[in-house]
């Protein structure tokens, strides 16, 4: 009970001394959180305690349990954030005021040059990993991730489909397959680790354009040439 209660004790004095209550100081967070970033990406999930996050973040863990409760609690918060923050960026790429093609290759350019990172390969590592027992963090992260573009996509697409430049009877399906054609021999191999490093820009270039070319083909009206 001790350890309940002293973090509210903290907090009151905090609040008499002009600081932030207990658990609510932003800049405290940020530092457990790319305390946290970092020890995860290096060391794994699994391989990680609170006590490294702590250790790594400069906190006690005391502080550190103030903040988050658990380290799946932690993991969640970091994913969310550089998550939203990133989507948020991609999606507004899908300028329907835009040339189509022109809007699918910065779409798809600025996704890929994002997702090739080491820690979101990290991420998505994790996250596997810990599916099977923690199911309601594979849930969040395909919904908040994967299934937040996917939708928005299928939207500029459902557009473009009214405007008579495509021909989809399923925009979401459609939507999906491309995001899986741009990824193409770029995340598989650095999901396994075979590669290491970033996509280049060359790499992303090319993909992009292979996939908008093959998507085209499928999919494009001759309004659309």
């Amino acid at each position: 009970m001790e350890a309940v209660h002293m973090p509210r004790m903290q907090g009151k004095e905090d609040r008499r001394g002009g600081r932030p209550a207990a658990g609510t100081d932003p800049q405290k967070r940020r530092q457990i959180l790319e305390g946290a970033g970092r020890i995860f990406s290096t060391a794994g999930f699994d391989a990680t305690s609170m006590s490294d996050v702590a250790r790594e973040a400069r906190v006690s863990k005391a502080t550190l349990y103030v903040y988050f409760q658990d380290k799946e609690h932690l993991f969640t918060a970091i994913c969310a954030e550089r998550r939203d923050r990133n989507i948020s960026e991609i999606i507004a790429l899908l300028d329907t005021d835009k040339p189509m093609e022109a809007a699918l290759t910065a779409f798809a350019t600025e996704m890929m040059a994002i997702i090739s990172q080491p820690f979101v390969i990290a991420a998505h590592r994790i996250v596997i990993g810990v599916a099977e027992r923690m199911p309601e963090i594979g849930t969040e992260f395909f919904e908040r991730g994967p299934k937040r573009v996917a939708t928005a996509f299928s939207q500029f697409l459902d557009f473009h489909v009214a405007e008579g430049r495509l021909d989809i009877a399923d925009t979401y399906f459609a939507a999906m397959q491309f995001l899986e054609l741009v990824q193409a021999g770029i995340v598989r191999p650095r999901l396994y680790g075979a590669i290491t490093e970033p996509a280049t820009p060359e790499e992303i270039e090319n993909n992009v354009a292979s996939a908008l070319s093959m998507f085209m083909a499928a999919y494009g009206t001759a309004k659309a040439r």
